[in-house]
Protein backbone atom coordinates (compact mmCIF):
# COMPACT_ATOMS: atom_id res chain seq x y z
CA UNK A 1 0.00 0.00 0.00
CA UNK A 2 1.28 3.40 -0.92
CA UNK A 3 1.17 6.23 1.66
CA UNK A 4 -0.74 9.39 0.80
CA UNK A 5 1.56 12.24 -0.25
CA UNK A 6 0.00 15.65 -0.66
CA UNK A 7 0.90 17.43 -3.82
CA UNK A 8 2.93 20.50 -2.89
CA UNK A 9 2.62 21.74 -6.44
CA UNK A 10 -1.02 22.54 -5.64
CA UNK A 11 -0.47 23.75 -2.06
CA UNK A 12 2.33 26.22 -2.82
CA UNK A 13 0.25 28.55 -5.05
CA UNK A 14 -2.65 28.36 -2.59
CA UNK A 15 -0.37 29.12 0.36
CA UNK A 16 1.22 32.00 -1.55
CA UNK A 17 -2.21 33.45 -2.38
CA UNK A 18 -3.38 33.18 1.25
CA UNK A 19 -0.17 34.78 2.52
CA UNK A 20 -0.50 37.64 0.02
CA UNK A 21 -4.13 38.18 1.03
CA UNK A 22 -3.18 38.27 4.73
CA UNK A 23 -0.40 40.77 4.09
CA UNK A 24 -2.74 43.00 2.05
CA UNK A 25 -5.43 42.83 4.73
CA UNK A 26 -2.93 43.75 7.44
CA UNK A 27 -1.63 46.67 5.37
CA UNK A 28 -5.16 47.93 4.74
CA UNK A 29 -5.95 47.71 8.45
CA UNK A 30 -2.77 49.57 9.37
CA UNK A 31 -3.64 52.38 6.96
CA UNK A 32 -7.28 52.52 8.09
CA UNK A 33 -6.65 52.61 11.83
CA UNK A 34 -4.82 55.93 12.10
CA UNK A 35 -7.52 57.70 10.07
CA UNK A 36 -10.27 56.22 12.23
CA UNK A 37 -8.34 57.07 15.39
CA UNK A 38 -7.97 60.75 14.47
CA UNK A 39 -9.95 63.07 16.72
CA UNK A 40 -13.17 64.49 15.34
CA UNK A 41 -13.66 67.09 18.06
CA UNK A 42 -11.41 68.91 20.54
CA UNK A 43 -10.46 67.19 23.75
CA UNK A 44 -12.25 68.43 26.85
CA UNK A 45 -10.36 71.13 28.75
CA UNK A 46 -7.66 69.61 30.92
CA UNK A 47 -6.92 70.56 34.55
CA UNK A 48 -4.96 73.80 34.65
CA UNK A 49 -2.31 75.60 36.67
CA UNK A 50 -1.21 79.21 36.77
CA UNK A 51 2.25 80.13 35.54
CA UNK A 52 4.10 83.40 35.86
CA UNK A 53 6.17 85.03 33.10
CA UNK A 54 7.53 88.25 34.60
CA UNK A 55 4.42 90.29 35.41
CA UNK A 56 2.22 88.14 33.17
CA UNK A 57 -0.04 85.41 34.55
CA UNK A 58 -0.78 82.40 32.32
CA UNK A 59 -3.63 79.93 32.74
CA UNK A 60 -2.20 76.69 31.33
CA UNK A 61 -4.00 73.42 30.80
CA UNK A 62 -1.62 70.60 31.73
CA UNK A 63 -1.03 67.75 29.26
CA UNK A 64 1.12 65.26 31.14
CA UNK A 65 0.06 61.88 29.75
CA UNK A 66 0.98 60.51 26.33
CA UNK A 67 -2.66 60.66 25.17
CA UNK A 68 -3.12 64.26 26.36
CA UNK A 69 0.16 65.36 24.77
CA UNK A 70 -0.78 63.64 21.50
CA UNK A 71 -4.10 65.48 21.31
CA UNK A 72 -2.85 68.83 22.61
CA UNK A 73 -4.83 71.75 21.20
CA UNK A 74 -6.07 69.87 18.13
CA UNK A 75 -9.39 71.12 16.75
CA UNK A 76 -9.66 74.02 19.20
CA UNK A 77 -11.07 77.04 17.42
CA UNK A 78 -9.64 79.62 19.81
CA UNK A 79 -7.79 80.16 23.07
CA UNK A 80 -8.82 82.43 25.90
CA UNK A 81 -6.62 85.47 26.52
CA UNK A 82 -3.43 84.60 28.43
CA UNK A 83 -4.26 80.88 28.21
CA UNK A 84 -2.37 77.99 26.69
CA UNK A 85 -1.29 74.40 27.17
CA UNK A 86 1.70 73.19 29.16
CA UNK A 87 3.19 69.89 27.99
CA UNK A 88 4.99 68.04 30.77
CA UNK A 89 7.36 65.18 29.93
CA UNK A 90 8.89 62.64 32.30
CA UNK A 91 12.41 63.32 31.01
CA UNK A 92 14.25 66.08 29.20
CA UNK A 93 14.65 65.21 25.51
CA UNK A 94 14.29 66.73 22.06
CA UNK A 95 10.48 66.65 22.15
CA UNK A 96 9.21 67.82 18.75
CA UNK A 97 5.75 69.15 17.91
CA UNK A 98 3.64 69.51 14.78
CA UNK A 99 0.34 71.21 14.01
CA UNK A 100 -1.68 68.40 12.43
CA UNK A 101 -5.40 69.07 13.03
CA UNK A 102 -4.57 72.28 14.92
CA UNK A 103 -6.67 75.25 13.85
CA UNK A 104 -5.10 78.11 15.84
CA UNK A 105 -1.68 79.61 14.99
CA UNK A 106 0.56 79.05 18.01
CA UNK A 107 3.94 79.98 19.42
CA UNK A 108 5.65 77.26 21.42
CA UNK A 109 8.18 77.92 24.17
CA UNK A 110 10.46 74.97 24.89
CA UNK A 111 11.73 75.21 28.50
CA UNK A 112 14.36 73.66 30.73
CA UNK A 113 13.54 72.18 34.15
CA UNK A 114 13.86 75.62 35.81
CA UNK A 115 11.50 77.26 33.27
CA UNK A 116 14.18 78.97 31.20
CA UNK A 117 12.99 79.38 27.61
CA UNK A 118 15.50 77.74 25.25
CA UNK A 119 13.54 78.03 22.00
CA UNK A 120 10.53 80.03 20.79
CA UNK A 121 8.93 78.89 17.54
CA UNK A 122 5.88 80.13 15.63
CA UNK A 123 3.77 77.29 14.24
CA UNK A 124 1.13 77.50 11.50
CA UNK A 125 -2.20 75.60 11.50
CA UNK A 126 -2.26 72.19 9.77
CA UNK A 127 1.50 72.20 9.21
CA UNK A 128 2.97 68.74 9.76
CA UNK A 129 6.61 69.89 9.87
CA UNK A 130 8.44 69.05 13.10
CA UNK A 131 9.23 71.90 15.48
CA UNK A 132 12.00 70.92 17.89
CA UNK A 133 13.88 72.63 20.71
CA UNK A 134 17.53 73.68 20.41
CA UNK A 135 18.42 71.28 23.24
CA UNK A 136 16.67 68.69 25.44
CA UNK A 137 13.73 70.08 27.43
CA UNK A 138 11.12 68.76 29.80
CA UNK A 139 8.43 71.38 29.22
CA UNK A 140 6.73 73.07 26.29
CA UNK A 141 4.15 75.84 26.51
CA UNK A 142 1.86 76.61 23.57
CA UNK A 143 0.23 80.02 23.48
CA UNK A 144 -1.61 81.98 20.80
CA UNK A 145 0.89 83.01 18.13
CA UNK A 146 2.65 86.26 18.99
CA UNK A 147 1.79 86.15 22.71
CA UNK A 148 5.42 85.89 23.86
CA UNK A 149 6.55 88.68 21.51
CA UNK A 150 3.72 91.00 22.58
CA UNK A 151 4.61 90.40 26.23
CA UNK A 152 8.30 91.06 25.53
CA UNK A 153 9.40 87.51 26.41
CA UNK A 154 12.36 85.94 24.66
CA UNK A 155 14.84 83.08 24.81
CA UNK A 156 16.62 83.11 28.19
CA UNK A 157 13.60 84.47 30.10
CA UNK A 158 12.07 82.27 32.74
CA UNK A 159 8.54 81.01 33.39
CA UNK A 160 7.79 80.00 36.97
CA UNK A 161 5.19 77.73 38.53
CA UNK A 162 6.00 74.62 36.45
CA UNK A 163 4.95 71.21 37.77
CA UNK A 164 7.76 68.91 38.82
Amino acid sequence: MQAFRPSFRLLNPLLAALTAAAVLAAAALAVALPAAAQPSEPNAPLPHIYLQAGIHRIKAEVADSQEERSRGLMLRKSLQANSGMLFVFENAALHCFWMKNTLVPLTIAFMEDDGTIVTLTDMQPHNEASNCPAKPVRYALEMEQGWFKIKGLKTGDRISGLRR
